[in-house]
């Protein structure tokens, strides 16, 4: 399958649309809560094991991401969003087959690991195109798309929750629920297959500035720099930062206010985690395409600066007053959802367009890590403070602390990044010109 060429006069502008239409299904993935009490219930299972289809598919999201990221650069976006399709639509389907037959074990294959490589196969499909379409706006263009699968599960939360009601929720009826969302996201996504197109090598496309020339580093060498792996490190600790709250949210300002005048209740702590997912999907947009005005290691120095910061008022003043808990916590997810869109357009800053999908793949790994390491942090300190006899807001204390640190160690990382040395660069893409542009460049933008 060769990548659709787009014709003369084609709008980049539709481009978008169809990053969006494969993330906000794919996004689904963060709805999984919806559907853990029912197959408890329903196949006698324990919240560990519910809970494994989507740790499965989070870990496979990173590898497939990893180790597909150089293909989805050579075979193009139709190709990536096709295998994305297929996958996650029958990773859906032989979960309905597993729900229907009471075998657990098919649900955890087809929903975490066929789902799984659809997420990473998905996830990165759109990345290379958008920022060869808009390389004056490269950080709008991917938050755009990023964008989707942080509000996903704003669609898919409802609306799984409404089908069960409806099916029923016994094995039967989360079959049904399983065949329709693998059925219906099969055609959503089928939109962006047919929408999506790249940009014509002999000339800018309409309404699209010239592409952006200068040093490019193949994803092969990327992964030999310095730059590359000071990246991860600032990814995984703000990652793992907004995580943390993001898994405990419900409990932990329960936990924040029960020993106030004012306990927070089950249906007001329920709306403090959509408020959560409302920023978290805001943040994916508002400030990566902040980063095109200030540079993208600025805004880094904000989400991990401000971050830490954020962090020191809930531990110190977070369970004296609701709305300033309430408010840091937003700006900590807006902050986790914008370094997930702005990270693509600064691996361009870096390394040039030339294979940038791939080199996104594979610092996504950083996504795997923090995804247990964030959790993991916040659950088990919780769960020692309440074994020697602490509660309230004391159970969160030190892991709050440890959250401020992370967040230190990324920022001192992103200090460290520098322009990549020429020695990475693709012969032929580093004329004297641009080299000496793009050492005045880099230094803001990257």
């Amino acid at each position: 399958m060769s990548p659709p060429v787009a014709p003369p006069g084609w709008s980049r502008w539709l481009v978008p649309p169809a990053a969006l239409s494969v993330h906000l299904s794919i996004g689904q993935a963060y709805a999984w809560s919806v559907f853990k009490p029912p197959l408890e219930s329903a196949l006698g299972l324990s919240g560990t094991q519910s809970a494994l289809p989507f740790q499965l598919g989070i870990v496979m999201l990173g590898l497939s991401a990893a180790f597909g990221g150089t293909l989805v650069e050579r075979r193009g976006p139709r190709w990536a969003m096709t295998v994305a399709l297929v996958c996650f639509s029958s990773g859906f389907l032989l979960s309905a087959l597993g729900a229907a037959t009471e075998q657990y074990w098919l649900i955890v294959f087809g929903y975490g690991f066929v789902g799984g490589i659809g997420l990473g196969i998905g996830y990165i499909s759109p990345v290379s195109t958008l920022i060869k379409w808009f390389p004056d706006r490269p950080g709008m263009a991917t938050g755009i798309a990023i964008m989707g699968f942080g509000g996903g599960a704003l669609i898919a939360s409802p609306w799984s929750a409404q089908m069960l009601d409806s099916f029923g929720t016994g094995n039967t009826g989360i079959a049904l629920a399983f065949l329709v969302h693998g059925v219906t996201y099969a055609v959503f996504m089928l939109l962006g297959v047919l929408l999506v197109r790249v940009p014509r090598t002999e000339g800018p496309a309409a309404g699209a500035p010239a592409a952006v020339t200068g040093p490019q580093v193949s994803a092969r060498s990327a992964v030999r720099t310095p730059q590359f792996w000071l990246l991860w490190i600032v990814l995984t600790m703000n990652v793992t930062a907004g995580i943390g709250i993001l898994e405990k949210a419900a409990p932990m300002i329960t936990d924040f206010f029960a020993d106030t005048s004012t306990p927070v209740s089950a249906t007001a702590a329920a709306g403090f985690v959509a408020l959560l997912s409302a920023a978290n999907m805001a943040g994916r947009i508002g400030w990566s395409t902040t980063s095109d005005l200030i540079g993208r290691k600025n805004i880094y120095r904000v989400y991990l600066g401000v971050g830490a910061l954020m962090y020191a008022l809930i531990a110190l003043l977070g369970d004296s007053s609701k709305p300033l808990f309430v408010l840091c916590a937003l700006v900590i997810l807006s902050f986790y959802g914008g370094g997930f869109a702005t990270v693509p357009a600064y691996l361009k800053d870096l390394f040039g367009t030339y294979q940038v999908g791939a080199i996104h793949g594979r610092l996504l790994t950083a996504w795997s890590t923090a995804g247990v390491l964030g959790p993991l942090i916040v659950n088990w300190v919780a769960d020692r403070q309440e074994e020697a006899g602490r509660h309230g807001s004391s159970l969160y204390g030190t892991s709050l602390m440890i959250m401020i640190g992370l967040l230190v160690v990324g920022f001192v990382a992103n200090e460290l990044v520098r322009p990549v040395h020429p020695r990475h660069h693709i012969p032929g893409t580093d004329t004297p010109q641009e080299a000496a542009d793009d050492r005045r460049e880099q230094p803001e933008s990257a």
